[in-house]
């Protein structure tokens, strides 16, 4: 996992690198293939379930599994490049939200606090804590912002297999389970500036928001320790 999860941490700083005004979500999802292949590694996203491309770009309203196309990025943009990557049996997983050239004081404000979220999730992380925590800190943090956070799509346990339990939940929640040394799994939050409740398009992957209002998500793979939990794709 950790060999897989490191080509996707580089992975997805190559995409980043490529984030301007005038670039294609196709152009990036090429050069991010090409790498992981380079890696003699595979891109999780292609194929599964159908899905047409080797990662999920979601531009400003798109809440997640955006289909990489040939519309260019704009200058203000917001866009969310997710990576997941097969090496040697085992999944890694990880995502960032970037922005394109000058983005406005909210978006911004948005993407700082996603990320923020994502950091002080991880650190409440360790053996014998609830799952439940996870959701309780990131809603603690985010709600008094005045942030909705998606409630539909959840982190989840990986290894051997891309999407395994326990589902990791990021709003308040009473689901049981408590995390024990050598659990691995995503912590992913996706916070909105409007409602959280998302649209499905007919493409019968990218989900938006039901009101427009952008969204921003950062990812990490975490393995517990008999200590406390370690960053994979740091």
């Amino acid at each position: 996992m950790r060999d897989a999860s490191a080509i996707a941490r580089d992975a997805l700083a190559l995409g980043g690198s490529m984030v301007q005004a005038g670039q294609t979500t196709a152009a990036i999802d090429n050069e991010i293939h090409k790498f992981i292949v380079s890696q003699s590694a595979y891109p999780s996203c292609l194929n599964y379930m159908g899905f047409p491309k080797s990662v999920c770009t979601s531009v400003n309203n798109v809440i997640a599994h955006g289909i990489p196309d040939q519309r260019p990025l704009e200058d203000g943009d917001i866009i969310n490049i997710d990576v997941t990557v097969y090496k040697r049996g085992y999944h890694g997983d990880t995502s960032a939200t970037f922005g394109v050239g000058h983005v406005d004081a909210i978006g911004a404000r948005l993407i700082s606090a996603t990320q923020e979220s994502l950091e002080l999730a991880i650190q409440a992380c360790g053996p014998g804590v609830p799952f439940s925590r996870i959701g309780e800190t990131i809603e603690s943090f985010a709600a008094p912002l005045g942030y909705s956070i998606s409630a539909d799509l959840t982190g989840h346990g990986l290894g051997r297999n891309f999407h395994q339990n326990p589902l990791i939940y990021h709003h308040q929640n009473d689901e049981p389970g408590e995390m024990r040394p050598g659990m691995a799994f995503t912590i992913e939050p996706i916070l909105c500036q409007g409602v959280a409740a998302g649209i499905q398009w007919p493409d019968g992957w990218t989900i938006s928001t039901e009101d427009g209002g952008r969204s921003a998500q950062f990812e990490h793979t975490v393995v517990v320790t008999s200590t406390g939990i370690e960053v994979l794709t740091a």
